[in-house]
């Protein structure tokens, strides 16, 4: 097990008695969990209480009642699991940087552990705890496979820069996961949460959905269905909206539902389809870590700063070229432009909560072309996506808006209008690849 690799200590101070704490945050399972594990192995070797925390925060990012009802629901099936090997789950509600500091006192706990995540929210809330505390404080990737602070010093250009730096480190970090065990009954093993009184400020109009469940037993489900029906095609059908041959698993391993690793493990033990599986361990690992690559070690991934200067370049250059249809952010969000393709994919991730991968990029690209500046195009896209998407918020979100608007991991390509030298995207290239007509039908049905 090389645990202690992925574990950072954000802060050192004398260790005292007093409970483990494990502040949940991205990664919300409780099997499969590198930053759980730590906090397990520390409190079982200390012979301590260990507590999970997870900070509600009323307001994160535009999130809308949709994924707060997803992600409650599924922080309901982590308190049962941990009931049952005697851990106790409190929920905090508000502003970690008071909630947090305010639990470690009152507590009296001695040491808290809590997962990675790259986005710059978390980094500060993180920030804020550190100066707060007087104990201990650890932070352990339990997202990634290999550690994003070891994968690289650096952002990373492209793909195919970071790609070679992962698959050398990757066999040293694709073991399995040790278990967890059933702790001693302790004061904090019967927490008692109030889940009917929450208080969040929130969009209540975009809908909950029921095509998904929350949740690990769920994720694995999916992840079943996935590899015994699926996996075989992935590699030649997986830019067709019309088939169905993507894992569905985004939303899960956005809200830490499932381990990238444990999936990763799963694809090699359990499939013989070379091509599928290492089609989709690319996607699941090389560009999913560079995702997080770009956020952790990029302060502006969500604005025109953050992209590329070549990119900036050619943006600036076209900002005063002709739009041939401009549109305001209430049009995009009702899908009512000239573009049937792109209407039925808004229209998807309105009712649904997912657009299918391939559209995402198609989608971005003609914001960029039907918005008056590319720093009006990245704030919609974000917008919506954030607002819309199951798995908003998310760096794979945040760095797919940036390659499809500005340029981020990919190259220069033929100058045209409005777009630069940004690679572009057309509905008659749409055409080439699959029935848009069948798409958009099925879409509106």
């Amino acid at each position: 097990m090389v645990l202690p690799k992925r574990v950072r200590k954000l802060k050192d101070a004398e260790l005292k008695n007093g409970a483990v704490i494990y502040w949940m945050q991205r990664d919300q399972r409780v099997y499969d969990n590198w930053a759980l594990l730590f906090a397990y192995h520390r409190a079982k070797e200390r012979q301590l209480p260990l507590i999970v925390i997870f900070n509600l925060v009323p307001e994160f990012l535009g999130a809308s009642l949709r994924q707060y009802s997803f992600m409650i629901n599924g922080l309901k099936q982590v308190e049962k699991k941990l009931s049952k090997l005697n851990i106790g789950f409190k929920l905090l509600s508000g502003n970690p940087a008071v909630t947090i500091p305010a639990f470690v006192k009152e507590s009296g706990c001695s040491e808290l552990i809590t997962d990675f995540n790259p986005l710059r929210i978390t980094r500060k809330w993180k920030k804020e705890v550190h100066s707060k505390i007087k104990i201990p404080f650890y932070d352990v990737d339990a997202h990634n496979i290999v550690p994003c602070f070891l994968a690289s010093g650096k952002q990373e250009f492209a793909a195919y820069t970071f790609r070679p730096k992962i698959q050398k480190l990757l066999p040293e970090f694709m073991d399995d996961f040790p278990p967890l065990k059933k702790m001693p009954v302790n004061e904090f093993t019967n927490i008692k949460n109030d889940w009917e009184n929450l208080k969040i400020k929130t969009d209540a109009s975009v809908q909950e959905i029921d095509w998904i469940l929350p949740g690990e037993e769920a994720a694995f489900e999916i992840l079943d269905s996935f590899i015994e029906s699926k996996l075989e095609f992935y590699s030649d059908k997986k830019n067709d909206p019309n088939e169905n041959a993507l894992s569905n698993l985004s939303i899960h391993l956005h809200f830490g539902h499932i381990s990238a690793q444990r999936i990763a493990l799963e694809i090699l033990r359990r499939t013989e389809h070379s091509k599928s599986r290492e089609s989709f361990l690319e996607e699941l690992i090389v560009r999913k870590e560079l995702s997080d690559n770009f956020c952790y070690y990029n302060k502006k991934y969500d604005s025109f700063e953050g992209f590329p200067e070549w990119a900036q370049k050619t943006l600036n250059e076209h900002r005063r070229d002709k739009r041939e249809y401009v549109y305001s952010l209430e049009e995009l969000e009702e899908g009512k432009t000239h573009d049937s393709l792109w209407n039925a994919a808004q229209f998807e991730m309105k009712t649904k909560g997912k657009m299918h991968g391939y559209l995402r990029m198609y989608w971005a690209k003609k914001i960029l072309e039907w918005t008056n500046s590319p720093e009006e195009a990245l704030k919609y896209a974000i917008y919506l996506n954030d607002k819309h998407e199951l798995d908003g918020r998310d760096p794979n979100g945040y760095t797919g808006i940036a390659w499809s608007i500005g340029g981020v991991h990919d190259r220069a390509w033929s100058e045209r209008p409005v777009f630069g030298k940004i690679r572009y995207m057309n509905y008659a290239g749409c055409k080439r690849k699959f029935d848009v007509s069948k798409y958009t039908i099925n879409v509106f049905k």
